[in-house]
């Protein structure tokens, strides 16, 4: 990355080293006993294989050239250290070319950069423990973080965080691990069955990003109107920003609408896998009723007051409606046109349901079926 005074914006080896240094202690586990469950882990996910393209009816070829990476919480934090690094390079490259002709921008980078870097390190160690699994697919390819020789990503299974899921639901340890590989497999079947997914989903996010205001005083403006949301002290005369995220408010109108996009296509691949998740199970996993319903309560509730506003403040309930929203539409339309005719959502970034549509289906199925059939 670009540096002046060899100052970055973010100090990424702070962040990880922050993170590290603060991620909670996983559960308790002999060695023996880690081993097996990571070797259990392996299985589950190459098994997953075949249940989900056989229900789904994607991905019918070999293409899955992705890596499956058994990882603990600092594997899952330097992974996605590397995910951001790459995916931010541009918004954090006009930043640096900005603060370099401000008087002072070097000596005030420096110790921004690090600033970031420890904040970023505190939200990724307060994540590192709720993740259960996750197919990464922007960081670059190293010894690592293998990758697919044709671009592809890596699978992601966070070994700690399963472990301590299943103990506190107090369900099948067997069942809720090919539970949890059946949904991360359906995103690795999305990414490698759909070739331009991934080139779709980075465009719109560095759109995002580039809509991003650079201008110091702007940004701080910004944050100041985020801040006295949260807290129920807007300025006089203005509107209630109705509850939403700091992530939400600080954006511009152009941000508001590419993030509409976004949450949609989010909204479809969480959906879809829950549906996957759902549908495979009965056949494969003999306690999923048990699971799904404790998974469920677990997921609305939150672990404790603090968790619960952290979900708000950083966005993260945002993600529980889309795992609800996204399952209704993908059963819906499943329901009116049958597997086949679902799958036409991947034919192209045209046929990818907007935000109205996740909430109403049947005009998804209105304006790609029929005018299809027209």
């Amino acid at each position: 990355m670009t540096s002046i005074g060899g100052a970055e914006m973010v100090d990424w080896n702070l962040a990880v080293a922050t993170a590290t240094r603060l991620v909670r202690p996983g559960p308790d586990v002999s060695r023996d006993e880690a081993r097996a469950v990571v070797a259990e882990l392996r299985r589950h996910a190459k098994a997953s294989e075949g249940h989900v393209r056989g229900f789904t009816r994607l991905g019918t070829e070999d293409t899955h050239d992705t890596p499956v990476l058994v990882v603990d919480r600092p594997g899952w934090v330097r992974a996605n250290v590397a995910g951001f690094r790459e995916l931010l390079k541009p918004l954090l490259d006009k930043m640096q070319e900005r603060r370099g002709s401000t008087p002072g921008g070097a000596v005030l980078g420096a110790v921004g950069g690090k600033v970031t870097g420890v904040e970023l390190g505190m939200l990724l160690s307060f994540l590192s423990s709720r993740v259960l699994g996750q197919y990464e697919t922007f960081a670059p390819a190293t010894r690592e973080l293998p990758a697919g020789a044709n671009g592809g990503g890596r699978l992601l299974l966070v070994a700690p965080n399963i472990v301590h899921v299943e103990r506190e639901l107090d369900v099948q340890p067997h069942d809720f691990r090919l539970w949890v590989c059946l949904h991360e497999e359906t995103h690795r079947t999305q990414f490698t069955a759909v070739p331009w997914l991934r080139d779709h989903l980075q465009g719109e996010i560095q759109s995002f990003l580039g809509e991003t205001e650079v201008d110091p005083m702007t940004v701080l403006e910004r944050v100041r109107e985020a801040a006295q949301s949260l807290a129920g002290g807007r300025p006089e005369g203005e509107e209630d920003e109705g509850g939403r995220s700091i992530v939400e408010i600080v954006q511009t109108p152009a941000q508001r609408e590419i993030l509409g996009r976004l949450t949609a296509v989010m909204s479809l691949l969480e959906g879809h896998a829950d549906f996957v998740m759902d549908g495979v199970g009965p056949d494969v996993v003999p306690t999923v009723a048990e699971i799904r319903e404790k998974f469920q309560q677990r997921r609305a509730k939150g672990a404790s007051r603090l968790d619960m506003a952290l979900r708000k403040l950083l966005g993260l309930d945002a993600k529980l409606r889309q795992y609800r929203d996204g399952e209704r539409f993908v059963r819906s339309v499943v329901d009116q046109v049958g597997m086949d005719g679902f799958n036409r959502v991947w034919t192209s970034p045209n046929t990818l349901p907007t935000k109205t549509e996740i909430a109403k289906p049947a005009d998804w199925v209105a304006r790609v079926h029929r005018k299809a059939e027209s």
